[in-house]
């Protein structure tokens, strides 16, 4: 399981380490995407297959237009990145630029992905979240409920 969270910086080639924490788990190659809330997706290779099946799962998923825009969204900007022996990977520049990632980034497990947010963001979601979490926590206990 994918937890935690990491600070890291960005070298001035582009490289990033996955904290060592993920990197037994996650494996030689993984796939980096772009995510929902201004951040990246990373999964495993195995993970990617089982989500990607999910979104193809149907043959009218290319008759719906939601279902193509989000197709192409995910899997149409997905890359797969070697991560190098001592950790490194290389960030494609469509994907730095769309999560805005600068030097400062910050990697959260979140179960069966991580997600690679620009360090900024990620402090700005935690704080707004955090201001909401006992409502959420009463939200999501009355919908378990329904």
């Amino acid at each position: 399981m994918l937890i935690g969270e990491y600070r890291h910086t960005i070298d001035d080639k582009n490289r990033l380490s996955l904290p060592s924490k993920f990197r037994k788990e996650m494996g030689k190659t993984v796939v980096i995407t772009p995510g929902l809330d201004s951040c990246l997706f990373i999964f495993t290779v195995g993970e990617w297959e089982k989500i990607s099946g999910r979104l193809s799962v149907s043959h009218a998923s290319m008759l719906s237009s939601d279902n193509r825009g989000f197709n192409r969204y995910l899997l149409g900007r997905a890359v797969e990145v070697e991560v190098d022996a001592v950790g490194r990977m290389l960030i494609p520049e469509h994907l730095r630029q769309r999560a805005k990632l600068q030097s400062s980034v910050a990697f959260v497990g979140v179960k069966d992905r991580v997600e690679l947010w620009n360090e900024e963001a990620w402090n700005a979601y935690v704080h707004e979240v955090e201001l909401r979490a006992d409502s959420l926590a009463e939200k999501l206990g009355r919908e378990g409920h329904a």
